[in-house]
Parts: structure tokens; C-alpha cells; sequence
């Protein structure tokens, strides 16, 4: 330190200058700073990075948070300490003032793991503050005295002040650092460490040690849902997408129940406030009841859609955010970036050399207390004090004592010091009357088979160390599930969520298109977001975005809103090739193109025009009349033509021939009729999203009027659109196409009446969630099917009774008829039902063989493909059990 501190001050001296003015002789020194900066600021940098923002990987903490805890392990006496006081106290180790002291505390109080807390910490759902230090109260948790204070292997070193000693770092045997996350800034570099699962972080542990392969995710306080695809193992440039968990109370009213990471009740509200403030969405209100439990209801606009307003509160407000994780730690005094696996192997492999080194304690302990206790059996069995009565001098009794213990030297572990022979002579007379033989040798078995088990605990120390882990878990990972739900988001396009809060406008005479034109023709609705298409006469078009005022010529014959990748919407054409050249017909979708491109969709000759020109957004293909200009030799100068006969093809092909004479005019004849088939639907139940792209489970073909039934939570089910954007139920376990000739049965445990009954309905088109199991919170659904002739077996509890009561198999749609959705059906059996079998369902006589297009309608389920909350299944392919408590 001398040595660094003498060639900094060399350093200066060589930055100093001194120079005379020429005017006055008086003489100035100069500093140069060059120097300093270098020295000074790594030296700070050195000392915000170490000993301020970033955690150690050893035990997970900040120098702040160790110190704190540190703090209250010292006052620490089982009752709750004023956290003024806790700040007081720890100020006698942190130089950094009592505001950081405290901030760092209530967060450590509001994680909910070392401390116990009382009093008003605070909210993390709303982000309020935490009351006054003087109004509340803290003391360390159950679990913080198990896993991270044992003085015999903490490392200490001085206080800044060099007045009191605090550990270098704490005695931690458990992943903290992953448990409960971390965020901090430092000069140069940041760390940002997600929270992850008690349980499941434990498991990891467990798996580390049985050198098997593990996975960690994040694990929220505040619940909502989280996107891992690129999580990366939290390593340095991963990214994650956190979404709050948003439902459909009815078609005006949306409710966030759970927010993302990092957000509050109170900047969620702000963003969404903000985005209807710039037309993103359109709200009437929000209403926020967030107490215990996050709880904020959106109620909007009679214009809006529900399922389009969640798409545009994940697009543009905080109820989706992307995090970077950034996993740097303080690794052997350097600062490392690592990625979540690795820092659990660390803090794993620190847990068992810990555990080591308190069985390696506890072993020197016990053989202490046997060497002694077998001392002082052979002192007093053997009268060895009795030798020493005669003794003259101190030095004489020790010789006495040593040579009594002479014969017995070989059985010790270690040799007798001049220290255990004092000892010797410290044992009172009383307690040498009062001796028992028997206590003393039960005492000495005792110790050995604790110094065995210590001993055996060192030799398996990886099976040690896996038992200390599942300890902890049975004792305080009961109530510590997973919270945030792992999903995979799609990609919701900005411009499909944003609302239509603008109006388009053409003003053909001037050339112009855009928001702004209030008295020009009014075209669309459209947002902010949105682009434009422009068809010229000549046979051009382009894409741009929709503005206030954008200038696209004065020969335009179409502008509309542009759906990009929109393969329905098809538009029928007939030009001219040239000035003098042929008429062609075609008909061509416009899905991707670049944006104020201009693309032909003539031949590209010159004097090419448009002749006829409509848009059909469901492919639709009219009947058109076709005027021709007389001429010599011309019998027919009429004729029609149908669209229908021309298939759609590209917008690059030059198209079909209509006819080689000049037409005069052209009029729609017949209104046209959609060439489409219904749209093919798909469910891809990864993300919950509906989609044409033929991902995941198929649907059916939909058309006007076609809907799509979801049952969820148990006693419910919903009608849907099949609007690409419409939004499922969180808990929906059954989505197909509706069919309201569909017959389903539902087997379920009916809640106020105690037993189990049986129903079969068909489900009834409405607008609104409907129930159809009886409301009541202990009612369950056992299983539901679509089979036209489901089995099951039951098994009846013959518990009491002296003849038991044989297996009964009933055939469902002959037990019961068809009622009303609302109907409660029949009970299965006045006998007490044990065990409930789903048997495979068979053919019904009167069921006619089906074609592959009615299957995809209505589709068989397989033997207990939606049984709810079953027992296990068998091992065979034809039944299911279900057992009851």
C-alpha cells in the first residue's frame, strides 16, 4: 500500500507543471488531470463494482444486504426489532448512511424469505412505499437462521472503521441469489438476475449433485406470464418477454388479474392511459380494485373489440415488457458474467464444502467430548485424584495425573496436553461423589454413534448434502409453488392490435390521400399504424403509409387499407395491353410487397390503362357485360363473361385474353359469389391462438355465421368468433367448432348435493360464459366427452357393509336422455361411489358410418382424452380409473 501510494504520488508530481507569466513574474502551477482521472476513477469504479452494486456469488448478497443481515443476527433474540433501530445498528458497518440502509432493507423485507416483517412494508403490486422506520418492524426468518448464519464457519474481517468485526461473506446453503434475483449499476457494467422457484431451485440443486441435466425459468412474485425462448440460461444478451395475465369478464370489460416483472398496478395503468391518450386503444375507464391481489377492470369502448383491446394492451402498454437478463457476479474478487447454471453449480458445490465443514466441526467436537469424558471416567474409577493428595507442588500433581493416564494414552485419537490434565483438576469433589459408571458409559455410547453418524454423513457427503436439500424443502417449500405461468407469446403485429381511430380520406380532383381530408371522400376507417394501397388507371400501384396528407395523382381508380399477407381479399381486373394492344382479364391477390414500390400489374407497355377494376375481400367473382365499338364484320358486339371461370393466379401474370376488339364500356351483370371455400382454422395450443398457417390442431373449415365452443374452469363454456385475434380462456380445456346438434356428457361431482351425477345436453349459442355444472365452489368435473355412446364403470365403497357390491358398468346415453344445459342430470348411484372407470366408447347401433369431412365436424374423443382431475391411469389402452377421497 506504501508502494501505491508513493507512485501515485509520483504520479501527480510528474502532472504538475509550473510556468511564469510573462506580464506580472507571477508564477502558476498547472495540474494535469490526465493522470488522476486514470488512477482515481478506477479506483472508484474498482470500489462501486465490489463493494456496492454487484452480488457476490458465495452467498448471493451485496455488501449492504450481508451487513443488514449481519445486523439483525446480532440483535437478533426471537422478537421483532424496530427497523430504525436494525438501521442504527447496522450503520456501525456501512459507511453509506441510513436512506440506503433502509431502502435495502424494505426490499429484502418485501422478497418474503430471510426476513419476517410487521407493520406496513409497503406493496409491490402497487409500488406504495413502505411506512417510516420508526412505524415498522423486522427480524430474521426461520429459514435465514437454517441456511445462512453458523458462526464456527463464517470468515470475518474489520469493519471500515476497523472498530468491529463483519463477515467476510455469510455461511449460505442455498441458491439465494437465484431465489430471490437481483438488480444493480455499476461504473461499466450491470447485473440484472431474475428470481427463479424455491422448489424447483432445489430440485436443480438435487440434480446438480446427482450429476443430472437440469433447467431453471424465472419464477415471478407477482405471477403474469413469461416468454423463455430466448432465456439462454440467463446468460449476458438473453431477453425475455413478460406478459400480465388479462380475461374477458364480458364484451366490454377486460380484468388484469397478474402484472409482469419489474411494472406496478400504477405504471401499468399509466401506459394504458397513455396509449388511449395517442389512440392505440379506446377505453371509457379503468377501475382499479388492487388490494391483496392485483385487480384492475378496463372497460371499454361499445366499438371495440375484446379480443382486439388485449392484442393492443400487450402491443402498446407495459402489460407485456421485454428484460434483459444480465447474470454478473462477484467471483473471486472479480466481477464475471455467468449463466444461471453455472452460478447454481457454484453456489452448490459452496453448500457442501459448507456442510463439510460443519460435520468436520461437529466431528472434532465429539471426539473432544469422548477424549475428555473417557479422562475423566479413568480419573475417577481409577482414583487417580487420590494419587495426587500427597502431592507438594502444582508441577508434582500434573507428573501425578499424566503417569496415572499412562496405560490408557494408546486408545486417545490424539495425545494428552498439559491442558486436558488441568481440566482434570477442575472436576469438583462433589461431582466426583455423585459420579454414575452407568450414565458416563451411556454418555460415551452416545457420542460414538453421533461420531459414526458424523463420520459415515463426511464419507457420503454428496447423499448428506441432497438430504440437507430435501429437508429444506419439506419445511419450507409447501407454500412456495410456481407463480408465473410459462408460455409461448406470438408475435402480435402493431398494426392489427392498434385501434381504428382514424378515418381515411381520397380527394380524387386534387391528387391527395390521407386523415386530414375531413371533406373529401371518405373511405375506411384506419389507424395510425396502418398503410394504404393506391391502383392507378395506367396499371400501377403501390403501398405506403397512412398520414395526414400524402399526394398519390390524380389518376387513382382505388385506395383502400392494406391487410398485409391478406390472401382472400382478390381483385378482378381487365386492361388494355398498350394503346392499341389486346384486352386481358385476371384476377390476383396482393399479399407482401415493399413499402412505396411501385409495382405493374399490366404487361408494363406503354399506354397500358385499367378498363375495369373491383376489390372482393372474400374472393368473390362477379359476371361483367362487355360493350364493344362497332365494326365492319362485327356480328357480336356483346358478351359476357364470368370471373368465376378464372382461376386466381399472381399479380405477375399477364392474365387471360377477353378479347381483341376495342371495347366500349363494361357493367357488372351479376353480383359476385365468394370462390373460396370456408376459412381452414387451426389451434395452436402452444400460444392459444387461432391461425391459417396450419399450425398445431385443426378445426374445421369456417364460414359466415360458424363458431368456435370453449369449455374451461370446470363448469363453464363460451362461444367464440374465428377471428384470428380472438383470445381463449387461461384455463380452457376443450376448443372445437360449434355444432349445436353436437351431444355432450358430462360425468361430475355436484357440490351441495355430495355425489356424483351424470348429464347429457347440447350446448346453446350465447353471447355470455355460460354454466353448465352447477355453481358451486365444490363442484368438480369428472369428464366430458362428445362420444355418441360413452361407458363407465363403477367401483362402489364396500367399507361396513358384509356382502360386497359388485362392479357396475353403465352405458350413458341410454342411462340418461338429452336435456337442457342448465338440467342437473341424474345421480349415478344412490351406493357411495369409490372408483369411477372410463371405458372405451363403442360404436352405437344406430350410428351410421361417417365420412372423413362429417369426422373433422364432429370429432370422437378417445377413452378419457378430457377426464378432469382423474386418479391413475391404467395400464391399458381401453379404460381410465378415477379414484375418490
Amino acid at each position: 500500500m506504501e508502494e501505491e501510494q508513493q507512485g501515485n504520488n509520483n504520479q501527480e508530481k510528474e502532472n504538475q507543471e509550473e510556468h511564469q507569466d510573462g506580464g506580472n513574474g507571477t508564477w502558476h502551477k498547472t495540474v494535469s488531470l490526465e493522470g488522476m482521472y486514470e488512477n482515481w476513477f478506477l479506483d472508484y469504479a474498482s470500489y462501486v463494482i465490489l463493494e456496492r452494486a454487484v452480488p457476490s456469488i458465495v452467498d448471493g448478497l451485496k455488501p449492504v444486504h450481508r451487513r443488514i443481515l449481519h445486523a439483525m443476527y446480532e440483535l437478533d433474540d426471537g422478537r421483532f426489532n424496530k427497523v430504525a433501530n436494525l438501521i442504527g445498528h447496522t450503520m456501525k458497518y456501512h459507511p453509506h448512511g441510513d436512506a440506503a440502509i433502509g431502502d435495502a432493507l424494505v426490499q429484502l423485507g418485501q422478497k418474503d424469505l430471510l426476513i419476517d416483517t410487521q407493520g406496513n412494508w409497503g406493496n409491490v403490486l402497487t409500488g406504495d412505499s413502505a411506512a417510516a422506520p420508526r412505524y415498522i418492524e423486522a427480524r430474521l426468518s426461520q429459514f435465514a437462521h437454517d441456511v445462512a448464519f453458523n458462526p464456527k464457519t463464517t470468515e470475518w474481517t474489520l469493519s471500515y472503521d476497523g472498530r468491529n468485526k463483519e463477515p467476510l461473506t455469510l455461511p449460505v446453503k442455498f441458491p439465494l441469489l437465484l431465489a430471490q434475483g437481483v438488480e444493480g449499476i455499476a461504473v461499466g457494467l450491470s447485473s440484472k438476475i431474475m428470481p427463479h422457484n424455491f422448489n424447483e431451485l432445489i430440485d436443480a440443486s438435487i440434480n446438480v449433485l446427482k450429476e443430472k441435466d437440469f433447467t431453471l425459468y424465472p419464477d415471478f412474485p407477482g405471477g403474469g406470464m413469461v416468454d423463455v425462448n430466448r432465456y439462454n440460461d440467463g446468460k449476458k444478451g438473453s431477453r425475455i418477454r413478460v406478459r400480465a395475465k388479462i380475461s374477458k369478464v364480458d364484451k366490454k370489460t377486460l380484468v388484469i388479474t397478474e402484472i409482469p416483472y419489474s411494472q406496478t398496478t400504477h405504471s401499468v395503468i399509466d401506459s394504458i392511459l397513455n396509449a388511449n391518450e395517442k389512440g392505440k386503444i379506446r377505453i371509457k375507464r379503468i377501475d382499479d380494485n388492487t388490494a391483496e391481489h392485483v385487480e384492475i377492470k378496463v372497460i371499454l369502448h361499445n366499438s371495440v373489440s375484446a379480443d382486439q383491446a388485449i392484442d393492443a394492451l400487450y402491443a402498446f402498454t407495459n402489460c407485456e415488457v421485454s428484460i434483459s437478463p444480465n447474470a454478473c457476479v462477484i467471483d473471486e474478487d472479480k466481477p464475471r458474467f455467468l449463466s444461471v447454471s453455472d452460478i447454481l453449480r457454484k453456489t452448490v458445490s459452496q453448500s457442501q464444502h459448507l456442510l463439510t465443514r460443519e460435520l468436520e466441526i461437529r466431528k472434532g467436537e465429539l471426539q473432544e467430548k469422548i477424549l475428555f469424558s473417557s479422562l475423566e471416567k479413568i480419573f475417577i474409577e481409577n482414583r487417580i485424584y487420590r494419587d495426587i493428595e500427597e502431592c507438594e507442588t502444582w508441577e508434582e500433581i500434573i507428573r501425578t495425573i499424566d503417569k496415572g493416564l499412562e496405560p490408557f494414552k494408546k486408545d486417545f485419537y490424539r495425545d494428552i496436553k498439559r491442558d486436558d490434565i488441568i481440566k482434570l483438576t477442575q472436576i469438583q469433589i462433589k461431582r466426583i461423589s455423585k459420579y454414575d459408571s452407568f450414565k458416563a458409559d451411556e454418555l460415551l455410547r452416545n457420542l460414538q454413534k453421533e461420531l459414526e453418524k458424523v463420520q459415515y454423513n463426511l464419507e457420503h457427503i454428496v447423499d448428506y448434502t441432497i438430504n440437507y436439500y430435501k429437508r429444506i424443502k419439506k419445511k419450507y417449500g409447501k407454500e412456495r409453488t410456481r407463480k408465473t405461468e410459462i408460455r409461448d407469446f406470438e408475435n402480435i403485429e402493431a398494426s392489427m392490435a392498434a385501434v381504428a381511430n382514424q378515418k381515411l380520406y381520397l380527394d380524387r380532383e386534387g391528387g391527395f390521400a390521407g386523415t386530414g381530408l375531413k371533406k373529401a371522400e371518405y373511405i375506411a376507417d384506419c389507424s395510425d399504424l396502418d398503410d394504404m394501397i393506391i391502383f392507378r388507371s395506367d396499371g400501377t400501384f403501390h403501398v405506403t403509409r397512412v398520414e395526414e396528407k400524402v399526394h398519390i395523382g390524380k389518376d387513382v381508380i382505388f385506395v383502400d387499407v392494406f391487410k398485409k399477407n391478406d390472401e382472400r381479399t382478390v381483385y378482378n381486373i381487365v386492361y388494355r395491353n398498350g394503346l392499341n394492344g389486346r384486352y386481358f382479364v385476371k384476377r390476383f391477390p396482393v399479399t407482401s410487397i415493399k413499402k412505396d414500390r411501385v409495382y405493374d400489374i399490366t404487361q408494363g407497355n406503354p399506354k397500358s390503362k385499367i378498363i375495369y377494376f373491383t376489390a372482393n375481400p372474400n374472393g368473390e367473382a362477379e359476371v361483367i357485360g362487355i360493350h364493344l365499338y362497332p365494326r365492319p364484320r362485327l356480328k357480336n358486339t356483346y358478351f359476357s363473361y364470368d370471373f368465376s371461370k378464372l382461376p386466381v393466379r399472381s399479380r405477375t401474370a399477364k392474365g387471360n385474353i377477353l378479347t381483341k376488339h376495342a371495347i366500349r364500356k363494361i357493367k357488372k351483370k351479376e353480383e359476385g359469389v365468394s370462390t373460396f371455400g370456408g376459412m381452414d382454422i387451426w389451434l395452436d395450443e402452444n400460444v392459444m391462438r387461432l391461425n391459417t398457417e396450419e399450425e398445431g390442431k385443426y378445426l374445421g373449415s369456417f364460414g359466415e355465421g360458424d363458431k368456435i365452443i370453449s369449455f374451461f374452469g370446470d363448469k363453464y363454456y363460451r362461444l367464440h368468433g374465428y377471428d384470428l385475434t380472438t383470445h381463449f380462456e387461461e384455463n380452457a380445456f376443450r376448443i372445437e367448432k360449434f355444432d349445436e346438434d353436437r351431444i355432450y356428457t358430462a360425468v361430475y361431482y355436484h357440490g351441495e348435493r355430495q355425489d356424483y351425477y351424470v348429464k347429457r345436453f347440447t350446448a346453446e349459442a350465447a353471447e355470455k360464459a355460460q354454466p353448465y355444472l352447477f355453481e358451486h365452489q365444490d363442484t368438480k368435473l369428472i369428464y366430458l366427452t362428445s362420444d355418441k355412446c360413452p361407458r363407465i364403470e363403477l367401483e362402489f365403497d364396500n367399507s361396513g357393509r358384509k356382502k360386497p357390491r359388485e362392479n357396475e358398468e353403465l352405458e350413458l346415453s341410454s342411462f340418461i336422455g338429452i336435456k337442457g344445459y342448465k338440467a342437473i342430470g341424474n345421480k349415478l348411484s344412490s351406493y357411495k361411489i369409490k372408483k369411477i372407470q372410463v371405458l372405451k366408447s363403442l360404436p352405437c347401433e344406430e350410428e351410421e358410418e361417417k365420412t372423413p369431412e362429417e369426422a373433422v365436424e364432429e370429432p370422437q374423443d378417445k377413452a378419457g382424452d378430457d377426464v378432469q382431475d382423474a386418479g391413475n391411469e391404467s395400464e391399458g389402452e381401453d379404460q381410465i380409473e378415477i379414484n375418490f377421497k
